[in-house]
């Protein structure tokens, strides 16, 4: 890790208030480290955050005021890091304040993730920067979750990206691809600030660029690398930024009082997991469990069709405390209780609308369950072929969203105009949005 760097402001009066108006922020972000799963008895994970495992850089700030610790202080002057600032301060505090929020519940997850990989723990406003904390987030380049993978890129890190299953939406997946594609960035740019920009534009981009200034870059080390190059203007703009949009993050994120950014605390994430049968609906588990739905698919929003994929069996996340029982539920469900799906064969002249509307389910939702049916030149679906309907269970716990595989969304018609607030947004992060699910449970 590198070495941490800080300093005092103001009198010492000034600072303690400043620290004790921080207090909760931080130590909600510091509890939320988890430690690592332990597998439990009967077949259960645990992922309960261990609360001493206390980052240092937190409590250090209780004491002395905040610290970062990737290089802040040699650039928090720089022009578009102090315009970053005022964004993140002023137009677009409310969104800020937000992610800020979220980053109670997700933070100290992957703060430990970042740091057990020998990254700064203060990556973790790369992903800010990226979709502002939501695992939901996904932009119309087809980049998905808090840390924005494209398909491809998700695979190649080592995530399951498929019809049933989109680990770019979970966070604890994701962060572990995240984490080994920038420590691999920075093998090979020897510079974190220089992996960033080559997570943001691509490592080909930075690795011509550096080639075609070579002469400009003798003599420059360490992050400078990434300003001068910044300074060529041969980065797209938007990469151009990265860098300062995370320095910014990190000094109003660690100061949030400061810039008058007010927080408000989520519990941090934790959960139990066990081990399921394939074709088992979250709705099940959660009923085992004794808890909603909704509580169980939170946990669970990389599992796209609200019930794990049929065949081999897979790990699904329970809140917290609640495995035993879930275990212990599911053991004494009969097998037509625990499957998200029934499977009927399809007779002559049945098409995709006709069981739709026998069933009461939308075309569209009987086709997540069957994205590749069989048709004939009539439009009906051959018959004799397997289709899985599913209950209304688990299309309570299902995402309407694109397919995961596709690599960019089709473009769509911009606005006539758009609203001032709504530009400084889009200035200061990705264009990501968030996929809206409608709540049936």
């Amino acid at each position: 890790m590198a070495d941490r760097k800080g300093r005092v402001r103001g009198t010492m009066g000034s600072q303690a208030r400043r620290t004790r108006a921080l207090f909760a922020l931080l130590l909600a972000s510091c509890l939320a480290a988890p430690c690592a799963p332990a597998r439990a008895q009967a077949g259960a994970q645990t992922g309960v955050p261990d609360s001493s495992q206390i980052d240092s850089a937190v409590v250090a700030a209780l004491v002395a005021g905040p610290v970062w610790d990737i290089e802040v202080h040699s650039y928090e002057t720089h022009q578009r890091v102090q315009h970053f600032v005022g964004l993140f301060s002023g137009k677009v505090r409310e969104e800020f304040a937000k992610a800020l929020q979220r980053q109670t519940r997700y933070g100290g997850l992957i703060r430990a993730k970042l740091r057990d990989g020998g990254l700064p723990e203060d990556m973790t406003y790369l992903a800010l920067i990226e979709s502002w904390y939501d695992p939901n987030a996904y932009s119309k380049a087809a980049a998905v979750g808090i840390w924005q993978f494209m398909a491809g890129t998700a695979r190649g890190v080592g995530l399951r990206v498929d019809w049933w299953v989109d680990e770019r939406r979970d966070p604890v997946r994701s962060t572990e691809g995240a984490v080994r594609l920038l420590s691999d960035l920075r093998t090979q740019f020897g510079s974190l600030y220089l992996a960033a920009a080559a997570y943001d534009g691509g490592d080909g981009r930075v690795s011509r660029g550096l080639v075609q200034y070579a002469s400009r870059m003798t003599g420059v080390e360490g992050e400078d690398r990434f300003f001068s190059l910044a300074e060529t203007k041969f980065l797209r703009p938007e990469t151009r930024d990265y860098v300062p949009k995370i320095i910014a993050a990190a000094l109003v994120g660690k100061e949030p009082v400061r810039y008058g950014v007010t927080v408000d605390s989520l519990p941090p994430l934790e959960f139990d997991t066990v081990r399921v049968a394939g074709g088992t609906s979250l709705a099940a588990v959660a009923g085992a469990a004794g808890v909603t739905v909704r509580a169980v698919h939170e946990l669970n929003l990389h599992l796209l069709r609200g019930m794990t994929p049929p065949g081999d069996s897979m790990w699904v996340r329970v809140p917290a405390g609640a495995a035993d029982r879930c275990m212990e539920g599911i053991a004494a469900l009969g097998e037509s209780e625990r499957k998200g799906a029934t499977a009927l064969t399809t007779k002559k002249g049945e098409s995709m609308a006709s069981i739709a509307r026998a069933h009461k389910l939308t075309i569209k939702q009987l086709a997540w369950y069957n994205p590749k049916p069989v048709r004939l030149k009539s439009g009906n679906l051959a018959p004799g072929q397997t289709i899985l309907v599913p209950t209304a269970a688990t299309i309570s716990a299902a995402a309407d969203v694109p397919n995961p595989s596709v690599e960019h969304y089709p473009r769509r018609k911009p606005p006539a105009k758009t609203p001032a607030k709504k530009s400084a947004i889009a200035a200061a992060r990705k264009p990501a949005e968030s996929t809206k699910k409608k709540q049936t449970h």
